[in-house]
């Protein structure tokens, strides 16, 4: 019993995590703006702008970040390189051949795209804006650009720092801080034998709340064990409910107008989930099945399942809290790692494949993916009371909501544990093989009596 009650504690936590910026099983994520100033100009100075994502498994995924902010004077961006503005602005005040990038009190600036000439590309840059997670692809966490900003004032004294930063990535979901003074970057030379220092340096720090990104949950969870017939759905209206006064709010695959449907909302630039007409209505489904148990061991097959028919994902991750994953002895087809959830090593990250399973694909047949993960018995394992299910399940960052605990999958009357459940097994086939055992002898006797006629 007091199992179940701590499963149904974390799981109400992990439930309604996601009503709150506070992310619990990333306490400290967030995406940093770092901006260095490099060298003062005539009537400004030139920066690097870094934006930093220091979120364990949520990336920025296309079509990419957009960070904008407002001057606090009459700034104007002379020049930008490994990034642009969206706007060029009224510039008209400018007179010859030496126009501003941006005149715009309020500029947006966006990553520059995969196809830029090589001669404007460094590293970190022109990735359209995808910024990988911090574990999962700590060598793409980061992407920066250079800008040459004026009227700004050429002196520590005299410059501002811009206000009002937002970060779309894409969508909302980012809060963003003041920019605040911090120590001055250092900068180390490729050799490694001088280091420069910036001017100063500004640190914006932008926060995620999945509920300022949606109003409902984005996934939900699905269970069932070998030792169950019953399959536990995902909990009805776990990410909204269907509107039968709507058509079109989902999508039923049986209909003879699905497919139209579907390929009017691919060709709009509407990317509002079209999901499955459902219970659930999620557009990402992770259903958890206890496959099989051994002498030492135990099995899980876990799949990914898209209802989305309008998005697919890319570089994908997946966050589960377990307290029996400090026994993980093997994964199969995903690639894996174990991670610390509140001081307690039971939780690890899982990811795709590059080139393999790394990719996602909209709703439909194609739109699933499978792993297995074989774990060692500890001593704390059992099948009662829920503990072989997880407790927490995310799916890029974002909680997914989990069947209440006392609908888990139960074992057989009277059984406690994988022990008595292969006992019973023995029981019921003892009598099957006894029979098996006669009818095999009293074939041979008549066999052995017609050699002897």
């Amino acid at each position: 019993m007091g199992a179940l009650l701590t499963v149904s504690v974390l799981l109400f936590c992990a439930t309604f995590s996601w009503t709150g910026a506070y992310d619990s099983i990333d306490p400290n994520g967030d995406i940093t703006i770092t901006w260095d100033i490099l060298a003062w100009t005539g009537d400004g100075y030139t920066a690097y702008v870094t934006i930093t994502n220091f979120q364990k498994f949520r990336h920025v995924e296309a079509p990419g970040w957009t960070l904008g902010w407002t001057w606090a004077k009459k700034e104007v961006i002379w020049t930008m390189t490994r990034g642009e503005t969206i706007e060029q602005g009224d510039c008209s005040s400018f007179i010859g051949s030496n126009i501003p990038h941006c005149c715009k009190k309020d500029p947006a600036v966006v990553d520059l795209l995969p196809g830029t000439p090589y001669n404007q590309q460094t590293a970190n840059c022109c990735t359209g804006g995808i910024i990988g997670a911090f574990v999962q692809d700590p060598a793409h966490s980061a992407t920066i650009f250079q800008l040459s900003v004026g009227n700004s004032g050429n002196s520590n004294t005299t410059v501002k720092p811009p206000k009002n930063f937002t970060l779309t990535a894409p969508g909302p979901g980012y809060t963003c801080g003041p920019a605040e003074v911090a120590s001055p970057t250092r900068f180390i030379t490729q050799d490694g034998r001088r280091a420069t220092q910036a001017m100063m340096t500004w640190k914006i720090m932008c926060t995620y709340s999945q509920f300022v990104a949606r109003k409902t949950p984005s996934c939900c969870v699905s269970l069932s064990a070998f030792y169950s017939p019953e399959i536990v759905p995902c909990p009805t209206c776990s990410c909204g409910c269907m509107n039968i006064t709507q058509p079109g709010s989902c999508v039923d695959p049986s209909s003879p107008n699905a497919e139209s449907i579907v390929s009017g909302r691919q060709k709009s630039n509407n990317s509002t989930p079209l999901v499955q007409c459902t219970s659930f209505m999620c557009p990402i489904r992770v259903h958890w099945h206890v496959k099989q148990s051994y002498k030492g061991f135990w099995r899980v097959k876990v799949t990914i399942s898209n209802f989305n028919y309008v998005r697919n994902y890319t570089d994908w991750n997946l966050f589960v809290q377990h307290p029996n994953f400090d026994n993980i002895t093997e994964v199969f087809s995903f690639n894996y790692k174990l991670m610390n959830y509140v001081d307690i090593n039971d939780s690890a990250i899982f990811w795709g494949v590059k080139s393999f399973n790394d990719f996602l694909n909209q709703a439909g047949p194609l739109g699933n993916l499978q792993s297995e993960i074989l774990l060692r018995k500890g001593p704390t394992f059992s099948f009662e009371d829920g503990w072989a299910f997880p407790r927490v399940i995310s799916f890029n960052g974002d909680s997914c909501v989990m069947p209440p605990p006392d609908s888990y999958p139960k074992l057989p009357k009277g059984s406690s544990s994988s022990g008595e459940i292969i006992f019973i097994i023995i029981l019921v086939m003892l009598p099957l093989l006894a029979v098996g055992l006669f009818q095999l002898v009293v074939f041979i006797l008549r066999k052995y009596k017609k050699m002897k006629q």
